[in-house]
């Protein structure tokens, strides 16, 4: 945790990126610190410390090391090649180019990793397999991209090494492979993440942090220890939170605290924090701090919080409840009666931990009765307003500025660093930065829910569903963070994306002194889906019915009402994924019934399917984007729409470019700032593109209105804008919009603005959870090919095929890296990840898939368009996980007629299970 060490310095000489190199310091510092914090080099990445990420990868002597465990010294009389090293003339190179082509860089975290492993590759392999290919890139991870539109780059670099680079494209942009705009900066190594920048005179922040799950504690004489230690800047507490020492999601329940306050409900959770030069805080030996602690029995896991007599987590919830939720559609007692036959189920899933690469960082100052917050987030606007809160002072005197973000997938709309920065920077009135380690970001970050779901469901003779009937209990840790979400949104998807007639679901979250479970790519969907979807697959072997035909006869159809009783007028593309999977199915299925299945490996073909409603659940989620015209020509899009690797900084300026009728290239953009640009939302709950895209096509179809009037124009009107001069031809006349002599609506000269909002129209949900949550869903399918080892307990899969209902596809690159993603993190779900507090917090031993789990992808993209999308469009982030274990836990069933009851399906069950079914030896 800290290093006390003091190094005598040292000299020595090394070439980087074919400059020569003399440095004098400490022999033992990391590489990766002296390269990124003495030579101002952050390309190079740090996300583990440990060698266990890759994304410090750099080349020593053209062999990849990991820079974060390779001491300084032995840098010397070496040369290093670093990302900055790779582009020439300041133009990406042909690998580089690869890359921004296939779409192989998402948040771009693993970008420089993954192009310094590629590039010791081609220099001995100019023309590689998939094979070479995978064992190069091997030792790094990568969170957001599912390794195949890597693999694909890599594989084919050769082609761009010597093409000319490509010029701008002309014409509309939406349904076109774009590359991202933010592309040559990840793969360049100049993107800026939390950890990146500061000012040069900011200090450091280290918390510290409970090492019990549930304790009282008390502080000693810390003015003493301060004393004892003049190198420290300061010692801050919950006595230092200058307003509410509290924050939280929901705007109605704000109980985390930023420091804690006599008591701590998780291992993990902050008490005080650190503040002064690096040296100095790293120099303190935690254990010497005057802390008293009085562990206490914890509560642990749904059940025990769930026990009569159990310990409360908070005073204000006798019996650990933090909510409960729920749906009645039509009567479930007599859907259950009329059935041919009935099956029931239950299922246990774990802790997931998001395992974004990039652990959570970022820098604050106070700049008179203002503080700025430079950080790694998805939402800056509730991040400002609980900085806000916790400063007692008001929301406009925050600014928060999103540095890059190296993944999120929901665990970055908690705050992190910044209730302390924000403490400290105030307080001192210096700028103060904070670096979490791995082991801190994955001890005190939130989690995917723990779920225990018991279902049962019904149909008739024919295949029809009748009923379903599903309870979920979510342990939702120490605080409440998404609790409420998700008690909300699984029961509105629990029947899955079928018609049925009669539904109950009910959902209850408790809390728990484990670490807070928050919103993680579905909001709790994914654990229902993989009960519901295996209820499903007993009806249909009860009926003998092809599982896939059985989806297909319940699939909900145009015209049909859901579980609460919302009629589904458009882009239900369900039905359509199953006819463009259908071929495949029939093709696998039939070659697993030609082979002989009496080995010890056997193959499995399964599918799963999902719907998921884009946006908040029965609330509103506006998303406001503007587009300004300059008097010198300038066009800028304002886009807070905040891009954690999705791409939203690309779509968002597509759309908005397609809408006033101009090329991307002609835009400036001003990116997420809460001083700059207009709230967008979160970005989570697949919104951004459906959302803020809509308001970002409203922008600027009022832009284009605007300037079609200053020319006389008609709406069919083309834009033209040569250099600082606008041009309007309508039909035969071409008009210069004459920019210099229209008056300036501010000192920047602007002199048209366009502006769109769009709050997707939706409904409450009433007692029984009946309305209209969402204003659309995304539909998707899953085909996963598979081989069970019987004597192993091991899963190898051959090829996933994914058919995704997207509405219209703005970016297909974009698109289908998302999907790439999600069924990678999909697979992670079902057969590998499983966070336990205090075991597995690090990149060790919490194990995520690596590009060897990653079987080959094929997607198929459905555009079944939303007429209230932007183009037609809707998202796409989360239903790209949600089929995928379902798929998969269905192949496992088909290929050895095991049925899952624990989540992830590590190879020790797996074995139990087939022990139990006799499929294979051992004790």
């Amino acid at each position: 945790m800290n290093r006390n060490i003091q190094s005598a310095a040292t000299t020595f000489e090394f070439q980087l990126n074919g400059r020569a190199i003399t440095w004098q310091g400490d022999p033992f510092q990391r590489l990766t610190n002296l390269l990124r914090d003495q030579l101002g080099l952050t390309g190079t990445k740090s996300g583990c410390d440990a060698g266990d990420c890759g994304a410090c990868t750099v080349l020593m002597d053209g062999r990849q090391v990991c820079a974060c465990m390779v001491p300084a010294a032995q840098a010397h009389g070496t040369e290093i090649v670093t990302v900055e090293g790779l582009s020439t003339d300041a133009k990406p190179n042909g690998l580089q180019r690869a890359f921004l082509q296939h779409g192989a860089a998402q948040c771009g975290i693993c970008t420089p990793g993954m192009l310094m492993a590629a590039t010791e590759l081609l220099s001995r392999s100019p023309r590689p397999s998939e094979t070479e290919v995978e064992k190069a890139i091997g030792g790094v991870l990568c969170r957001c991209t599912g390794y195949r539109q890597i693999v694909h780059a890599i594989v084919g670099a050769h082609k761009f090494a010597y093409a000319p680079y490509p010029g701008h494209a002309e014409g509309p942009s939406v349904g076109t492979r774009m590359q991202r705009v933010d592309g040559e900066a990840k793969v360049s190594g100049h993107d800026l993440f939390g950890a990146d920048t500061a000012p040069e005179n900011a200090l450091w922040l280290r918390p510290v942090r409970s090492p019990y799950a549930r304790a009282k504690f008390s502080f000693g004489d810390l003015e003493a220890f301060s004393a004892a230690n003049p190198s420290l800047t300061a010692i801050l507490t919950a006595a230092d939170v200058p307003g509410k020492n509290g924050f939280g999601i929901n705007p109605h329940i704000k109980d985390q605290p930023a420091f804690a306050e006599g008591h701590v409900r998780f291992r993990g959770e902050t008490v005080l924090a650190l503040v002064g030069t690096r040296e100095a805080v790293d120099a303190i030996d935690f254990n010497a701090l005057p802390i008293k602690w009085v562990a206490e029995v914890p509560v642990s896991g749904f059940t025990e919080a769930a026990r009569e007599g159990a310990a409360r987590v908070h005073e204000t919830h006798p019996d650990n409840e933090l909510v409960q939720g729920g749906l009645n559609k039509g009567d479930i007692e007599a859907g259950f009666a009329a059935a041919a036959v009935a099956v029931e189920g239950e299922l246990q899933t774990a802790f997931v931990e998001h395992a974004y690469i990039e652990p959570e960082a970022g820098f604050a100052q106070r700049i008179g009765d203002r503080i700025e917050i430079t950080a790694c987030t998805q939402s800056p606007y509730m991040d400002r307003d609980d900085c806000a809160s916790i400063l007692g002072i008001a929301p406009e005197a925050v600014r928060i500025i999103p540095s890059a973000c190296g993944g999120g997938f929901g665990g970055k709309l908690d705050l992190s660093v910044q209730p302390l920065l924000a403490v400290a920077a105030w307080t001192l009135n210096r700028p103060v930065r904070c670096i979490y380690t791995r082991v801190e970001s994955m001890a005190s970050s939130t989690k995917r829910h723990p779920a225990t779901v018991k279902g049962r469901a019904a149909a008739d003779a024919s295949g029809k569903l009748l009923a379903i009937e599903m309870s979920a209990g979510f342990n939702t840790g120490a605080y409440a963070s998404w609790g409420p979400t998700v008690a909300d949104r699984v029961p509105v998807h629990g029947s899955g994306p079928y018609f049925v007639p009669n539904v109950r679901m009910k959902t209850r979250s408790l809390f728990t002194n484990e670490p807070p479970s928050g919103a993680f790519r579905g909001f709790g969907v994914p654990q229902a889906t993989m009960l519901q979807e295996q209820l499903y697959d007993d009806l249909a072997d009860a009926l003998d019915i092809d599982p896939f035909e059985f989806r297909y006869l319940n699939a909900i159809r145009t015209g049909q009402t859901t579980a609460t009783g919302q009629t589904l007028e458009a882009s239900v593309g369900l039905s359509q994924c199953l006819d463009a999977l259908r071929p495949h199915w029939k093709r696998l299925r039939q070659e697993v019934a030609d082979v002989d299945t009496s080995g010890s490996i056997r193959r499995g073909i399964g599918v799963g399917c999902m719907w998921y409603g884009c946006g908040n659940t029965s609330m509103s989620n506006p998303s406001t984007i503007r587009v300004s015209l300059n008097r010198d020509g300038r066009l800028i899009l304002f886009n807070g729409a905040a891009d954690i690797g999705q791409g939203s900084y690309t779509v968002v300026l597509q759309i908005c470019a397609d809408a006033l009728g101009l090329p991307p290239n002609v835009f400036e953009q001003v990116l997420c700032d809460t001083d700059l640009t207009a709230d967008a939302g979160k970005t989570s709950a697949s919104r951004q593109t459906f959302v803020t895209g809509k308001a970002a096509y409203l922008a600027g179809r009022d832009l284009r209105a605007q300037i079609l009037r200053l020319a006389n124009a008609g709406d069919g009107g083309e834009l033209r804008l040569e250099g600082t001069r606008l041009f309007v031809r309508d039909g035969d006349r071409d008009t210069e919009v004459p920019l210099k002599s229209l008056s300036a609506t501010d000192e920047v000269g602007t002199i048209l603005t366009g502006e769109g909002q769009f709050d997707p129209p939706t409904e409450p949900l009433d007692e029984n959870g009946q309305g209209k949550p969402y204003a659309t869903y995304g539909f998707a399918a899953q085909i996963a090919d598979l081989d069970v080892d019987l004597e192993l307990g091991t899963v190898q899969l051959r090829r996933i095929i994914a058919a995704h209902d997207v509405g219209r596809a703005i970016n297909p690159n974009l698109v289908e890296g998302q999907i790439y993603g999600g069924i990678a993190q999909g697979i992670g779900l079902a057969l590998m990840e499983e966070f336990i507090p205090g075991h597995t917090e690090n990149l060790h031993d919490y194990l995520i898939p690596t590009v060897g789990d990653v079987p080959e992808i094929d997607i198929i993209l459905i555009e079944d368009p939303e007429p209230l999308g932007p183009y037609g469009a809707k998202g796409i982030g989360e239903p790209a996980l949600i089929p995928t274990a379902p798929a998969i836990f269905s192949a496992i069933r088909h290929a050895t007629g095991i049925k899952v009851t624990r989540v992830p399906l590590l190879p020790h069950r797996l074995h139990a299970a087939l022990q139990a079914q006799h499929l294979c030896g051992g004790e």
